[in-house]
C-alpha cells in the first residue's frame, strides 16, 4: 500500500485565475504534500520511539490454557503458545473450533478456566478493571461484523475507541483518529456514515479503529469472512503492510487456502486443541507445543 494520500492531491487553479487570492491558494496547495510528509515522518518517529522504549515487553504467551463453558467440555484445551514482537500469525480452523475464544483470551474479554495468559506486562491471573483499560490500548481488535456505530461518522467511530480506553485529550484523539484513517486510505471519507461505505471500506474503518491506540499487536477475527475475493486480498495486503511497520498481527480465519498463499506462520485449531504447526517461515524461531 503506497504511503501517499491520493485523495489529498492538490487541485490546479482554474485557467486565468490571478491575483493575491489565487497566489495564496496555489501556495497552500503546494504545502499540502509537505504537511502530509511531515505527518508521515512524525508517525514513523513515534513508532520508532515505541520500539525503543526501555524495558517494554511486547510478547504474548499462553501457558497450558484451558477454557470451559460447561463441565468437562473444553472450548480450548492445553494451549501453549508464543507470539514474538512483530510476528504475523494465521490461526486456522472451522467455525466453532476455538479461534475466537483464543483471541478473546489474548485481549482478556474472557479468562482461562485453567492456565495463564501473558500479554506484554499483563497477566490474566492479576487483571483488574484499571489494567484492562491499559491492556486495550496495547491490543487492537478487528471484528468480522465491523461493529461500527451506524449513527456516527467514520471519524467518530475511530475516536470512540480512545474514549472508552481512557484517553481524554481531544487534540491527541483527533490527530490519532485522522492518522489511522489515513493509514487505511479513508481520510477523505472521514465524515461519512458507515452505511455510505462498501463492505471492504467498512472493514478498513474497523482496522483503523484497531490501530488508533497504536497497539503492539492487532487481533483480526475473521476480518475477510464477509468480503468478496478482491476485498479479501486488499484487506490481507493491508494487514501485511501494517505488520511491516512493526505491529504484530494475529489473524483468525477458516480459509486455509487463503493463508497458504502468504508464507507466514500458520497454526491449526481443531475442537479446541492446537493440533498442528503447518508452517514456520525461514528465520522464525517461535514454537508451539502440543
Amino acid at each position: 500500500m503506497p504511503c501517499r494520500r491520493l485523495n489529498r492531491l492538490p487541485v490546479v487553479p482554474a485557467a486565468g485565475a490571478s491575483g493575491v487570492g489565487a497566489a495564496k491558494k496555489s501556495a497552500a496547495q503546494e504545502r499540502a504534500p509537505v504537511r502530509f510528509e511531515c505527518r508521515k515522518r512524525a508517525r514513523a518517529g513515534r513508532a520508532a520511539a515505541r520500539s525503543r522504549a526501555p524495558g517494554e515487553i511486547r510478547m504474548i504467551r499462553l501457558y497450558h490454557v484451558y477454557k470451559s463453558y460447561q463441565p468437562k467440555v473444553w472450548a480450548l484445551e492445553d494451549i501453549n503458545l508464543k507470539v514474538e514482537d512483530g510476528e504475523f500469525l494465521f490461526v486456522v480452523g472451522a467455525s466453532g473450533a476455538g479461534k475466537s475464544t483464543l483471541l478473546r483470551m489474548i485481549y482478556m474479554e474472557e479468562f482461562p478456566t485453567k492456565g495463564e495468559v501473558v500479554v506484554g506486562k499483563f497477566t490474566s491471573s492479576t487483571m483488574n478493571s484499571k489494567k484492562i483499560s491499559l491492556l486495550r490500548r496495547q491490543v487492537g481488535v478487528i471484528f468480522q461484523d465491523f461493529k461500527l456505530l451506524k449513527d456516527r461518522s467514520i471519524y467518530e467511530n475511530v475516536a470512540f475507541v480512545m474514549r472508552v480506553t481512557g484517553r481524554s485529550q481531544e487534540k491527541e484523539m483527533k490527530a490519532r483518529a485522522l492518522d489511522a484513517l489515513d493509514k487505511v486510505g479513508l481520510y477523505a471519507r472521514r465524515n461519512s456514515l458507515p452505511g455510505e461505505l462498501s463492505g471492504g471500506e467498512q472493514q478498513r474503518v474497523a482496522i483503523a479503529r484497531g490501530l488508533v491506540n497504536e497497539p503492539f499487536v492487532l487481533l483480526a477475527d475473521e476480518p475477510t469472512g464477509n468480503l468478496d475475493a478482491d476485498n479479501t486480498a486488499q484487506i490481507v495486503d493491508l494487514l501485511l503492510d501494517i505488520n511491516t511497520s512493526g505491529t504484530a498481527v494475529i489473524m483468525a480465519t477458516h480459509d486455509s487456502e487463503l493463508v497458504s498463499r502468504y508464507g507466514r506462520r500458520i497454526l491449526n485449531i481443531e475442537e479446541g486443541r492446537m493440533t498442528e504447526r503447518l508452517e514456520v517461515p525461514v528465520g522464525r524461531t517461535a514454537d508451539v507445543w502440543r
